[in-house]
């Protein structure tokens, strides 16, 4: 499947717009992302704009954490390229922000027509909640119906260039991720999942 530059970059284009408008109003620094300051990787409303918000993850923030597991696996369902040439690929899902996965972002950054910075900012995680569209097959994410309890409410698929991941959003919107055989919440804070 192909991606949709076209709405991701027309995206990013209101988003910069509106960032320089909101860059120009204020005074200090920006606040901390609302989800990171939560501790998860998670949203409200519409899937469709969760990750626009979320914390920074990079070799220096959140480096060690499941929501880096997450954007890792996010690089693999891509089938972006590592550092050595070779596909990302599930060994390199560590959980772990380092030297690979900052050269696999650049890689995604660079096909999705992003800053390569290496640095998973709102821009990057933002550009992967777009919609799914069956009929074009274009998009990331895809709502699949609703789980039975809390911690499976909403079910939503990832549509990568490579391949597909199922992940959950919980009834307080935080988001669940599978890896080494568990399903474990998208934390900033610790690293149960990949390491």
């Amino acid at each position: 499947h192909t991606m949709n530059f076209r709405t991701t970059r027309a995206r990013l284009a209101t988003v910069a717009v509106t960032g320089a408008v909101a860059g120009a109003l204020a005074v200090s620094a920006a606040p901390a992302s609302a989800s990171a300051g939560n501790g998860y990787v998670s949203g409200g409303g519409s899937f469709y704009d969760d990750f626009g918000d979320e914390g920074t993850l990079s070799t220096s923030s959140h480096s060690d954490s499941n929501a880096t597991c997450f954007w890792q696996i996010i690089l693999y369902a891509e089938g972006v390229k590592e550092s050595n040439g070779t596909q990302f690929d599930q060994a390199d899902i560590d959980g772990r922000f380092g030297a690979n996965t900052k050269y696999a972002t650049k890689q995604l950054q660079k096909a999705w027509g992003l800053t390569q910075d290496g640095v998973v900012g709102k821009n990057t995680f933002g550009a992967a909640d777009d919609k799914w569209n069956a009929s074009t097959k274009l998009g990331e994410l895809e709502f699949r119906g609703a789980g039975s309890t809390s911690a499976t409410k909403s079910k939503l698929r990832y549509h990568g260039s490579r391949f597909v991941f199922d992940v959950y959003r919980t009834s307080d919107g935080k988001y669940r991720i599978y890896h080494n055989g568990q399903w474990q919440y998208a934390s900033y804070k610790n690293n149960s999942t990949c390491g």
